[in-house]
């Protein structure tokens, strides 16, 4: 089973002509409104590729909340232990422009009221994988890593958006998925993605995986480092890419694939995730993966 501790916000998408420089306004011929937040987002990709998810989180008691409830509803992701707050829903100011960057602002809103005391402790077993992000507040992450680790269960934490933590919270997980922005953040140090992978992981003794764009990803567990190219495809919208990646690696693991295995179907997923506008909504679903796999080269060992 899978358990997203995380966030639920809103998207307010725009369609740019480019996004804007400091000062600038860009006028966009529409608007849209999408489910998304990093923990909804992985919930679904999570459970589109076949997993068992509960989602922990919080939303407004506003129509905003609903929107984003009756998405994870149509998953059939346990949605339980969700909180209604006394707090505007979180919402997000998504840019995208003609070759599918964006920019992104995020007001946190009811997930910023989210409590580690909301996860049941029925909920955290051997059986049980909890993916949390950092789009809701650390201390709260941190202690929920801390029980989730006494309990047996694994933990995988995406380390989005970059931010430094604490080593008390890495030494309570077991795979941690961050971009090269983000391992060096982490780090407190500019490096090669490769060799921040490395000192992460056996300083941390955990899976440490570095998403490298148009480049691929590298995994290192150990003494070994897997390496993995990107799906070739024309991008559309790179923001539920990431996402993707995360789900779809906790669904693998979680049902105790090896690594190599995980790596190779999370870099399609998040390749597939950019042919198409939103977050959510181009989250591809198993059985489409399946179909693409064979457009990518299995990840290679390095060492």
């Amino acid at each position: 089973m899978i358990l997203v501790f995380g966030s639920a916000i809103v998207d307010i998408g725009f369609e740019a002509d480019h996004l804007p420089r400091a000062g600038e306004t860009v006028l966009c011929p529409d608007v849209s409104l999408r489910p998304g937040g990093k923990g909804a987002n992985q919930a679904v990709a999570a459970a589109r590729a076949g997993a068992d998810v509960v989602f922990v989180g919080a939303v407004g008691k506003d129509p905003l909340g609903d929107l984003l409830l009756d998405s994870l509803a149509a998953e059939n992701i346990d949605l339980n232990d969700v909180l209604r707050a006394d707090a505007l829903t979180g919402v997000a100011a998504v840019a995208v422009d003609k070759v599918g960057e964006n920019q992104i602002l995020v007001g946190g809103g009811a997930n910023t009221t989210l409590r580690a005391d909301q996860v049941p402790d029925r909920h955290l077993t051997p059986a049980t994988t909890v993916v949390m992000q950092l789009e809701v507040p650390v201390p709260e992450i941190t202690a929920l890593a801390a029980r989730a680790k006494a309990n047996g269960a694994k933990v995988v934490l995406n380390l989005a958006p970059a931010q430094r933590v604490s080593p008390v919270l890495l030494e309570t997980v077991d795979v941690l998925i961050m971009n090269e922005v983000e391992a060096g953040t982490l780090s407190g140090e500019a490096g090669q993605p490769l060799a921040l992978a490395r000192n992460l992981s056996n300083r941390h003794h955990l899976v440490a995986v570095v998403t490298l764009g148009g480049d691929g990803a590298i995994a290192v567990a150990k003494e070994q480092i897997w390496s993995v190219g990107a799906l070739p495809v024309r991008v559309v919208d790179t923001v539920g890419a990431g996402d993707a990646f995360v789900g779809v690696m906790a669904a693998m693991l979680d049902r105790k694939a090896p690594l190599p295995t995980a790596l190779h179907r999370a870099s399609v997923a998040a390749g597939m995730a950019c042919e198409a506008g939103g977050a959510q909504a181009a989250l591809p679903i198993d059985l489409d993966v399946d179909g693409r796999l064979g457009d990518l080269p299995p990840p290679r060992l390095v060492t």
